[in-house]
């Protein structure tokens, strides 16, 4: 990959080719994290090209990644010059906990770092949680506050995501799967020792399935995954 980059830019190609043709594997995780830190702020760059001085929504929801640790992702959505409704995944940021006024600082030094006003914010999509919509002390209140043009919308993907949690606690068969699923979960997670009890009786259990050939195999097929 970097011998193919090289090969497009005459100044790469003259470190990587030229000067250490032998020792130039990048492998190494902090350049590795250098070289993605460079690649964002170049994609950012230009998404904030694209944005110029338009007014602009801010649509953010907050996650835990695999490490436990709480991310925010920020999307702006916006009217290009040649007038298409545009979105586009700007950052994702860590955050210490999800109240409103941490989620709030943590936004405004994104839109800072980038060169967007407050100001020129008009609409909020969020979750319906408390922190976020809540109408004193929600996140959508606090920027309210600043840009009384900056109307809330409750996120639409989140009320579709609601609306199919409620129609399918009604049907009892989905119901009674995900009741017993959440239990199996819990059981299993709090202990590292049933943990792995559990993979190995997947293996085992994937051996014999593909033994009677009722199991396809494959490339990519059949690999151990979590919970």
């Amino acid at each position: 990959m970097v011998k193919l980059v090289a090969s497009y830019d005459e100044e790469i190609g003259a470190v990587v080719l030229g000067n250490a043709p032998g020792n130039a594997k990048y492998t190494s995780p902090t350049i590795q994290k250098e070289l993605l830190h460079m690649i964002a702020f170049n994609v950012q760059k230009e998404i904030r090209k694209e944005i110029g001085d338009a007014k602009f929504c801010l649509l953010v929801d907050e996650s835990r990644d695999e490490s436990k640790r709480e991310q925010m992702a920020v999307v702006i959505r916006f009217v290009d010059k040649p007038g298409f409704t545009c979105e586009r995944f700007l950052d994702i940021v860590h955050v210490s906990d999800t109240s409103s006024a941490t989620l709030k600082g943590k936004l405004t030094s994104v839109l800072a770092q980038h060169g967007l006003v407050v100001n020129n914010i008009r609409g909020q999509g969020y979750d319906g949680a408390s922190n976020m919509r809540g109408e004193w002390n929600g996140l959508q209140a606090k920027f309210m506050e600043e840009c009384p043009y900056a109307y809330y919308i409750h996120c639409f993907a989140h009320q579709l995501q609601l609306a199919l949690v409620a129609a399918s606690k009604k049907v009892a068969d989905v119901h009674n799967f995900f009741n017993h699923l959440a239990l199996v979960v819990n059981t299993v997670v709090s202990s590292s020792k049933r943990n792995d009890e559990l993979q190995v009786n997947q293996v085992a259990e994937m051996e014999h399935l593909i033994e009677l050939s009722e199991l396809e195999t494959g490339s990519g097929a059949n690999q151990v995954g979590t919970l």
